[in-house]
């Protein structure tokens, strides 16, 4: 329960961290909403990204792990794509870049929460 606790915190942290200083990515939305898709993205990282790195385990072996940093890009378009109030530039390659910056926010924010918070 305390690990959900920080996910979610960490999505909302994430996105309002990545809506600041990442170059392209924009919030548009209230403060309710912030809240809303950070909840939203914690609980995708807590219940369906384990799912996807046990599918994914031979990819992300062949490539020393790096296929995670595209699972973490995957969760943020997707929520993405169900808040429009998170918006991210139209040109593919800017939308790339800023898809990864955000999800390095997002998982260095829970790196910290995860590894640095006592758990109960």
């Amino acid at each position: 329960m305390w690990r959900l606790f920080l996910q979610i915190v960490a999505g909302i942290l994430g996105i309002w961290l990545a809506a600041r200083y990442v170059p392209g990515v924009e919030f548009v939305g209230n403060w309710q909403a912030l809240v809303l898709a950070g909840v939203i993205l914690g609980l995708i990282n807590f219940f369906i990204k384990p799912i996807l790195k046990v599918i994914t385990l031979p990819l992300r072996i062949i490539t020393f792990g790096l296929f995670g940093l595209v699972i973490n890009m995957l969760m943020v378009w997707m929520v993405s794509l169900v808040f429009s109030e998170l918006i991210f530039p139209e040109q593919i390659i800017q939308k790339i870049v800023s898809l990864f910056l955000t999800s390095l926010v997002v998982w260095g924010i829970n790196f910290i929460l995860i590894k640095w918070m006592p758990t109960k």
